[in-house]
């Protein structure tokens, strides 16, 4: 079969590869068809690593997917052939500590598909997933709206972890596809008002589309909420301005949630104004079992996914893609790569 695979920094390669076999009896065998360029991937793209994650060459990425069954294990029960699925990309043992505790997105043997050294991505004609790991796409939503249920899962999982959205006014620094997903998820939690920020006029212009209360520059922010303070700020950037300003955004008591992936390994607050207010700073890695959720959520309307699907690549033009999303072009918000 053939897969896309990065061979160096902002390089691809189309590389001949065996197309990959059922072996246990719980196997679902996929043919891709959509594949979602994330902002992950975009830092292994051009930075050849996230963290101490580090891309050996040469490696497969992408992790927002759906297709096509095309053959199951004798034990699978739930897929049968022309079946449209997506799927969670986080594979974890189900037995370690973390996930006996309920966290198995912080498995202690968890493998992730894209991720260095753990499973090649789906950015294949072809993949192969446990049964546990896929999910039926919802008649009536189109396999594009299916692999954009991952980046909103996250979003999902992360306004979970805030006691109560109702009522609360919320800030999200950052519109790409998951600061979108947080406006909308907010909203749809029953958020008082949700204001936004981003440098790019053509995600602010998104952003009010999906029901923003207000959008506007990170420099406008802080004037306009002198004297009105927030909830929660949902940071979705990873940029080190946009921490420093949720702290002073912030009412006293209320809560950072980091969902962005800074390029640094390593961020700093104003521990006075940490202190004084006593801000909640919580982490948020990845999703954990909202991807079926995300999906209703499509499904229902609740979020408007294909409107945050601006551009369409087929497979043969992927790194045209991956160049696009990494210099913010043309006013992207989410690039599929599609293979029919």
């Amino acid at each position: 079969m053939k897969s896309y695979k990065l061979t160096g920094l902002r390089r691809f390669d189309m590389l001949d590869v065996p197309q990959p076999e059922i072996e246990r009896d719980s196997d679902v065998l996929v043919r891709m068809q959509r594949v979602g360029v994330c902002g992950s991937d975009i830092h292994y793209y051009t930075d050849g690593k996230i963290g101490s994650q580090l891309v050996q060459y040469p490696w497969a990425i992408g992790h927002e997917g759906a297709g096509t069954v095309v053959a199951t294990g004798s034990r699978v029960t739930e897929f049968k052939p022309g079946d449209r699925v997506t799927f969670d990309p986080a594979k974890s043992c189900g037995e370690c500590g973390q996930c006996r505790q309920g966290r198995p997105h912080t498995c202690e043997k968890l493998q992730f598909l894209g991720c260095p050294g753990q499973i090649e991505g789906c950015l294949s004609e072809y993949m192969v997933f446990d049964q546990r790991r896929c999910l039926h796409v919802p008649e009536g939503l189109s396999l594009d709206e299916a692999a954009f249920a991952e980046p909103l899962s996250i979003a999902l999982y992360g306004a979970s972890l805030y006691p109560s959205m109702k009522g609360a006014s919320v800030g999200v620094l950052g519109c790409g596809p998951i600061g979108l997903c947080a406006l909308q998820v907010a909203l749809a939690h029953g958020a008082a008002r949700v204001s936004v920020t981003d440098k790019l006029d053509s995600r602010l212009k998104a952003a009010r589309t999906f029901g923003a209360h207000w959008a506007g520059l990170p420099s406008q922010f802080i004037d306009r909420l002198e004297n009105a303070q927030l909830d929660v700020v949902f940071e979705c950037c990873g940029q080190q301005d946009a921490m420093d300003q949720a702290v002073r955004i912030l009412k006293p008591g209320g809560e950072l949630s980091l969902i962005g992936i800074p390029e640094a390994n390593r961020v700093s607050f104003d521990i006075n104004l940490l202190r004084r207010k006593e801000l909640r700073i919580q982490n948020v890695r990845r999703q954990n079992d909202a991807m079926g959720r995300a999906l209703g959520m499509i499904e229902s309307g609740s979020v408007n996914a294909r409107a945050m699907i601006t551009h369409r690549f087929p497979f043969a033009h992927t790194p045209e893609a991956f160049d696009l999303v990494a210099n913010y072009a043309d006013g992207v918000i989410k690039a599929m790569i599609y293979f029919d």
